[in-house]
């Protein structure tokens, strides 16, 4: 059966060497991954010419290339200047993202602050409407991806982050599975649980599962949401179940590990996802 799921760690992976882009396309190829995910966690760290080289190398690996903008970003901050600030910090992201040939640009939309989650919700998809515009008078390619979040503080629940997506042009949702499971306070345990989420997905738009972006990791939490990410063995985040299920829903896609070890648990989930298909 085909595989219709491709899998790489967050950022360069451990064992690389030399430890630096390059060297970390390299490592995902020989270990047998399929992709890889920039992370810009701070700042942009890559100017657009040094990008190019890297989409060079990672087009001629057969690696595909996703971006993770800064985490400083706050579409629904009280401060105008610092939601202008986190546009310009997607935007730059994306810029450079695009000259690499990047398919996604992910980001955390923000924080509810004091504001009523329906408040948040009509600032953020303002916010976005004018991103989104931005990326088309650049003739930007490259998706926005809204990434699902891990506390109840933070914007970015997978009904909030559907909506928009099936709202605002060139929006597409990022599912971080881990942060689903904190934010319910673990209440992912099996194959059906993700078998609802996977279809409620589905109804609000079906073509989001023919290339839905995904991040995966153990997780530690608490009632109010995500502490830290950890290895999967050391979490009860249950992968198997996740991977079982999107296997029955023959999702297709792309699966980032973002698990403090990367490519030991992005080359497990792989080896059980190729398991459901033999």
């Amino acid at each position: 059966m085909k595989k219709l799921i491709e899998f790489g760690p967050a950022g360069i992976p451990a064992s690389a060497k030399p430890h630096n882009i390059a060297g970390g396309l390299n490592r995902v190829k020989e270990l047998g991954l399929d992709s890889d995910e920039l992370e810009f966690t701070y700042s942009v760290t890559l100017s657009e010419p040094a990008a190019r080289e890297v989409g060079v190398e990672a087009k001629k690996l057969g690696i595909g290339l996703s971006v993770h903008a800064p985490y400083y970003i706050n579409l629904n901050s009280v401060e105008k200047k610092k939601i202008e600030a986190s546009k310009k910090r997607i935007l730059h992201s994306a810029i450079v993202g695009e000259a690499a040939g990047a398919r996604i640009v992910c980001f955390h939309p923000g924080f509810y602050g004091k504001d009523s989650k329906e408040n948040a919700f009509e600032t953020v998809e303002r916010e976005l409407i004018e991103l989104s515009d931005s990326f088309r008078e650049k003739k930007l390619n490259i998706k926005i991806g809204l990434e699902t979040t891990g506390k109840n503080s933070q914007f970015g629940s997978l009904e909030e982050i559907l909506e928009l997506g099936r709202k605002v042009r060139n929006v597409f949702p990022y599912v971080d599975w881990a942060h689903l499971h904190a934010r319910c306070n673990g209440c992912l345990k099996t194959k059906n649980d993700f078998i609802d989420l996977i279809k409620l997905i589905k109804k609000a738009g079906p073509e989001f599962l023919d290339g839905l972006f995904m991040h995966v990791a153990g997780i530690n939490y608490s009632e109010k949401g995500e502490r830290n990410h950890l290895n999967l063995n050391q979490s009860d985040f249950n992968y198997k179940a996740l991977l079982q299920a999107l296997h029955e829903m023959k999702v297709k896609g792309n699966i980032i590990c973002e698990s403090p070890n990367l490519e030991e648990d992005a080359l497990l989930l792989k080896k059980y996802y190729s398991g459901l298909l033999e």
